[in-house]
């Protein structure tokens, strides 16, 4: 699969929420983060991926709006008030490996390290990013985190999907860093749209110009 046909099998729900659409097999569709649903969406999930247990992120009331008979919920340390059976809710850490479905699943940690966040994201809760490998395609989803030393040594990535928001994650300046260390084909930002104490639009653009590799902006798209 090259990455733009990655690219469009993403859907991008607003904050930290994507699903990706497996087209070459369509039975599998996957999520990260599912959060603030208005509707309930039309395709159910083969797997929901979950980077830390904050409510923006792991967000009960919408992962059952997407649960199937055989969706499995790959979770973290405090992740609660799923009613799944064990085989099919999977709590992870920080630098494993392991698949799912004929998917190649790497998870990488997430946390903070500027002092004024440290709070937020600990290193100690063992949060993650996770690297999806789909169809040879290998798409990151960073979480919660700031620009730590691990995202430097991920590999090659396809996708890259970065927050930038501040505050609790990575700012634009920071997210720029991460970006150019990652150098992922392709990064898309997320996880600032109501965040910034700017415009969204500014930092976008700022984001385009800092990155040396291609950025791609998604429509956000409301449920």
């Amino acid at each position: 699969m090259n990455t733009d046909r990655a690219l469009d099998e993403i859907t991008w729900f607003g904050h930290a929420s994507f699903l990706i659409h497996d087209k070459l097999n369509d039975k599998n569709i996957y999520y990260l983060d599912p959060f603030d649903f208005k509707e309930k969406p039309k395709e159910p999930a083969d797997i929901i991926f979950i980077t830390h247990a904050h409510y923006d992120h792991f967000s009960p009331k919408d992962i059952e709006k997407i649960l199937d008979i055989d969706t499995i919920l790959v979770g973290v340390n405090g992740c609660k008030g799923i009613r799944l059976p064990k085989e099919r809710f999977l709590i992870t850490e920080p630098n494993k490996q392991f698949e799912l479905n004929g998917i190649k699943i790497r998870t990488v940690p997430a946390y903070n390290v500027k002092p004024e966040r440290l709070n937020f994201h600990p290193k100690a809760n063992k949060w993650v990013g996770y690297v999806l490998e789909i169809n040879n395609a290998k798409i990151y989803h960073a979480g919660d985190t700031d620009f730590i030393p691990e995202m430097k040594n991920l590999g090659k990535l396809d996708i890259a999907m970065l927050p930038m928001g501040g505050t609790y994650t990575m700012d634009v300046e920071e997210a720029i860093e991460a970006s150019n260390a990652i150098r992922a084909e392709i990064t898309v930002p997320m996880h600032y749209r109501g965040l910034l104490k700017g415009n969204s639009e500014i930092a976008e653009k700022r984001f385009k110009a800092g990155v040396k590799g291609r950025v791609e902006i998604l429509d956000e798209i409301a449920t």
